[in-house]
């Protein structure tokens, strides 16, 4: 199969003004969006920014609060946010558009009702946004299956340039906004005090380190800042570098102010469970776990698809190609550790004979399909096989 090769513009018998200006304002643009897109790919391939793009103005303090956060890739760190209640934990991967499926298992398993109560709910990227809901039970299935069914593109993001992005997502900054409720903050605080545990993961893009946000402590001061936290790091775990602009975290440091720069969460954690340290053999701190369902919004095998030959195509098509390579290495990885550790692990995945048509990000009908997919599975209690990595029966 070859691309379609476009015939260059014919020669033109003589200048014309109008044509000329138009094609250097074009060429001016495109200039334009090749300097943004070679800054967010310098960022994915040195996992570190090159340039300094804009913060964002009056960010969240993240240091006004206890315990609210740790490096999700040291086990001392991570340690001070163990959860004190015992019970399964669910981990949500990132995934974008396919979270559908995720929230589908969610809802099926609810019917099924075998579903648990979960002592630790993780989420990252799209898992982020579904955590939260997922960490307070089945009565807000259905908040997630409107935000698979009843939303699209539009509701995401606008199609246009910002200092540090090719989109702008003020749709989903919004979206947040309306979703993420002073009462929602009450509700997880509540369950925080009783010992669960509700983490999302961003990347810390100036360390290159992926950053364990502690949502429960967050919501338990229950203020103004707390709100803005909670959904400022919400935002940033699903802000897609390059896609999306990155979000500033002030904090102190040897008595100075400055702002952290977080995106999405994918970047260094596909899915979080533990710090690695936490699973390698001489490892001296334990999490309290024994079961970790894991609900991964994606297809474990690579895909063949042509881009179009345009910068968010191209770019989009390279970081997904990423991603994947990331997300079965983090699967092979704790595939082999759990048994180590006497873990009973459950794996979830968008199956490789799923093929709907998909016509751009967040495409409302494939989401519905999606999500349909996932209700079935998690209804018929086929959803958690373990993952084509390890092989074995239905775990659920």
């Amino acid at each position: 199969m070859t691309r379609l090769l476009h015939e260059a513009d014919p020669p033109q018998k003589c200048w014309n003004p109008v044509r000329l200006r138009r094609r250097l304002i074009g060429e001016l643009r495109l200039l334009k969006l090749r300097l943004i897109a070679g800054c967010a790919a310098g960022a994915i391939a040195c996992a570190a920014l090159v340039c300094a793009p804009l913060r964002a103005v009056a960010p969240a303090h993240a240091q006004q609060f206890a315990d609210a956060r740790a490096w999700g890739d040291s086990a001392s760190e991570f340690a001070r946010l163990l959860p004190q209640a015992s019970g399964p934990w669910l981990a949500i991967s990132g995934g974008g558009s396919d979270g559908a499926f995720g929230g589908g298992v969610l809802a099926g398993w609810t019917q099924t009702g075998t579903r648990p109560e979960f002592a630790v709910v993780s989420g990252v990227s799209i898992g982020a946004l579904i955590a939260p809901f997922a960490f307070l039970g089945s009565r807000y299935d259905d908040a997630i299956r409107q935000n698979f069914t009843s939303i699209g593109a539009a509701d995401i993001f606008e199609d246009r340039l910002t200092r540090d992005s090719l989109f702008d997502y003020w749709p989903l900054k919004r979206l947040i906004e309306q979703q993420v409720t002073p009462k929602l903050l009450s509700e997880i605080a509540a369950e925080h005090a009783r010992g669960r545990r509700l983490y999302v993961t961003t990347t810390n893009l100036d360390s290159g380190r992926p950053m364990v946000w502690n949502m429960g402590a967050i919501a338990a001061r229950g203020d103004a800042s707390a709100l803005k936290l909670f959904r400022d790091v919400l935002l940033a775990s699903s802000s897609i570098p390059g896609f999306f602009s990155p979000v500033a975290v002030a904090v102190d440091a040897n008595g100075k102010r400055f702002e952290e720069m977080h995106g999405d969460g994918t970047l260094t954690a596909p899915f979080f469970i533990v710090p690695e340290a936490m699973l390698s053999p001489g490892s001296t701190t334990r999490a309290p776990l024994e079961t970790v369902y894991l609900l991964v919004n994606s297809k474990l095998d690579p895909e063949f698809k042509m881009p179009d030959r345009n910068i968010p195509e191209v770019l989009g098509r390279a970081i997904a190609v990423a991603l994947t390579s990331g997300l079965r290495a983090q699967l092979a990885l704790i595939s082999v550790a759990a048994p180590r550790h006497g873990i009973a692990l459950h794996i979830a995945h968008v199956p490789g004979s799923f093929d709907h048509p998909s016509h751009g990000p967040f495409d409302g009908k494939y989401m519905q399909a999606l999500y349909a997919l996932g209700v079935t599975a998690g209804k018929q209690g086929t959803a958690f096989q373990e993952a084509a990595l390890r092989g074995g029966k239905s775990a659920q």
